[in-house]
């Protein structure tokens, strides 16, 4: 059987979220005309991850990286359809998300690209998160998110960019920047967007990440001139370790 679309799920201890993630994308591929596997990378896992996803229609594969390019990297590699979409295990798309990406890069006119993100639920702490994400995206044209792409181009650009952190932009610079030799664009979804998981604010209060860059201040100025010590340190307890 051809396959169109590959749906990388990387995940670490993701059983609470893992089933509604794997549940939209099985809403998208309803309306999409073309085959879609899904592909759930299970990184460090010791909860009950593998199992739910394989029950609910996924395939699984074993990864020990502590690092989030590495994993998505592990998923792509082991994917069989054209065309390449990332999602994270937290999060949800939208139903006609595989229909958008599959007709914008059919077009021929796009590389590639991102999609805009809009939270579960909003206060104003997440309103001005929001905010604050619209203007970035807006001005740097990076859109993050869901990524998508053809396999092939991930491949010539030699996939995610090799970081802990922000390898979503890094990796949206490559396709931006290869795109445009090609004499394509890199975009965003224009109908459809990325539902954002709030469960770190949930766990953690709506002002969490206004509040690291007050308390880290230090570390990050460390961070900007070499020393990533701290960084390494927070990035771990952040996402490489956080399992709420």
């Amino acid at each position: 059987m051809k396959m169109h679309i590959s749906v990388i799920i990387p995940a670490h201890n993701e059983e609470k979220y893992i089933k509604r993630c794997i549940d939209s994308i099985k809403k998208a591929d309803s309306v999409f005309p073309g085959n879609t596997e899904i592909i759930v990378v299970c990184n460090r896992c010791t909860d009950n991850t593998e199992n739910i996803a394989r029950e609910n229609g996924a395939n699984t594969l074993i990864n020990e990286d502590r690092c989030i390019a590495k994993v998505r990297n592990a998923g792509i590699a082991a994917a069989k359809g054209r065309i390449i979409v990332t999602i994270d295990a937290d999060n949800r798309m939208t139903k006609n998300t595989l229909r958008e990406i599959y007709a914008l890069l059919r077009s021929r006119k796009y590389i590639g690209g991102g999609a805009p993100i809009r939270f579960e639920r909003y206060s104003f702490p997440l309103w001005c998160n929001d905010i604050l994400c619209r203007v970035a995206f807006g001005v740097t044209g990076l859109y993050c998110g869901i990524f998508w792409t053809e396999k092939r181009t991930f491949d010539a650009i030699g996939g995610f960019v090799d970081k802990k952190a922000m390898e979503d932009v890094a990796t949206a610079k490559l396709l931006k920047k290869y795109g445009k030799k090609k004499g394509k664009k890199y975009t965003t979804l224009r109908r459809n967007y990325l539902i954002n998981s709030t469960r770190k604010y949930d766990d953690l209060g709506d002002w969490l990440y206004l509040k690291l860059m007050i308390k880290n201040a230090g570390m990050l100025l460390k961070a900007a001139m070499g020393d990533k010590t701290g960084m390494d340190k927070m990035l771990d307890e952040m996402f490489y370790e956080y399992n709420g």
